[in-house]
């Protein structure tokens, strides 16, 4: 029986030599995430030609370690036909926004079709021959990680076909709060296909109910959806991720700083990419270098073949040792702009307004308003969001 406790995440991967934040010794021990809870799904798996949406993260967590999905899968005899891989790829290894190319698996011979190259959406002929689509990917809870849209498009493929999907929920380590701007509707794409906050409070599967029954597929078509969920997780369980979810979100810091300083991808700022601390630093070398103490220099290296400011030395702030997070910090932001030498090159216009989903937050920043000013101007969307959430939440 592959049913088995998650009962620590010691000995599991290191990833990064960064130290993590203080919340991984709080990690709810007895989490059983969905993937192990076999009892529960693998009837719905029997004699069917299944498709998985899988990456790294698509484990089976066993006491010595754990097991990819779909080798458990193969090893217990059900028909896995072909997997569909997301930004990152199946193996996890590809940098943020890098195309990834249909292939062949070398370890189970399964056919990998990539849902981030030619294709987001799977099609039709993808998609012909299978019974059930299984979908298991960690999610960390910010509405630009891509894998909420891979899930939704996936999700309009399935209600298209008439093809059931089933969602192994796993936890959401930023699952215990909601804030920061809503997307406007005019903005939605790839980084955010529907009108929530930047940071939504919700697992994976709350969050594909809620777009199924809420009527946000496409033509407003509902998925013969199924959600396998969580055991023993709260929305305040703070929980420790054992395997990096994408190449450049290496440790828990960078998890809790991610939907603050991810906002930094819409602008000319380097947020650690390149370095060893990706999404725990930041900084630039048009920063004012009498205002920081701190500087680095970003190269090449895993996840990130071309950084922005490669090889200059980057003056700003190094927030490796921070806290676990419950609200979106505006600061480093601000404090950025604010000591810019050249604003005019500081943000990336049409990216930063993907990124907050609004045209907004720059024209706020650019005019001095204060963090609580601007925090302030999203509070009647994020309360209406919150609405909308409570009827979809599976957890306390």
């Amino acid at each position: 029986m592959l049913v088995l406790l998650f009962s620590s995440c010691r000995g599991q991967e290191k990833s990064n030599k960064s130290p993590e934040v203080n919340a991984k010794t709080d990690t709810i021990a007895s989490i059983i995430v969905s993937a192990n809870r076999t009892s529960k799904y693998l009837p719905s798996l029997k004699d069917k030609n299944v498709g998985i949406v899988a990456n790294q993260t698509s484990v089976i967590f066993k006491n010595e370690g754990h097991t990819h999905l779909v080798d458990s899968l193969l090893a217990l005899n059900v028909k896995v036909d072909k997997v569909f891989a997301p930004e990152h790829g199946f193996r996890g290894k590809a940098d943020a926004g890098e195309h990834v190319k249909d292939g062949m698996d070398a370890k189970t011979g399964l056919p990998i079709i990539s849902l981030y190259g030619k294709n987001r959406k799977p099609s039709s002929a993808q998609l012909d021959g299978l019974d059930i689509v299984v979908f298991d990917i960690q999610d960390v809870g910010v509405r630009f990680y891509t894998y909420i849209a891979t899930l939704q498009l996936v999700m309009e493929a399935c209600a298209e076909n008439n093809i059931p999907i089933l969602v192994l929920d796993r936890p959401n380590p930023n699952g215990h709060y909601v804030d920061g701007p809503t997307m406007k509707k005019e903005h939605t794409g790839f980084l955010g296909m529907t009108e929530i906050p930047l940071v939504y409070g919700m697992t994976i599967g709350e969050y594909a109910k809620m777009v199924n029954d809420e009527g946000w597929l496409e033509g407003g078509k509902k998925a013969d959806l199924t959600v396998i969920p969580l055991e023993n997780y709260t929305h305040d369980s703070a929980y420790h991720l054992p395997i990096r979810p994408s190449p450049n979100l290496p440790n828990d810091v960078s998890i809790t700083l991610y939907p603050s300083l991810g906002l930094f991808e819409g602008t000319n700022i380097n947020a650690g990419r390149g370095t060893e601390f990706q999404f725990q630093r930041f900084g630039a070398s048009f920063l004012d270098s009498t205002k920081y103490n701190f500087s680095y220099v970003p190269k090449p290296n895993f996840g990130s073949k071309h950084p922005k400011e490669e090889g200059k030395k980057c003056f700003g702030k190094d927030l490796s040792n921070h806290q676990r997070m419950s609200s979106v910090s505006l600061e480093w932001l601000i404090d950025a702009y604010e000591n810019s030498n050249e604003k005019d090159r500081f943000f990336n216009t049409s990216g930063f307004t993907k990124h907050a989903g609004t045209k907004e937050l720059q024209k706020q920043i650019e005019a001095g308003l204060s963090e609580q000013e601007i925090k302030k101007s999203w509070q009647v969307a994020l309360e209406d969001f919150k609405k909308i959430r409570g009827k979809y939440l599976i957890y306390d």
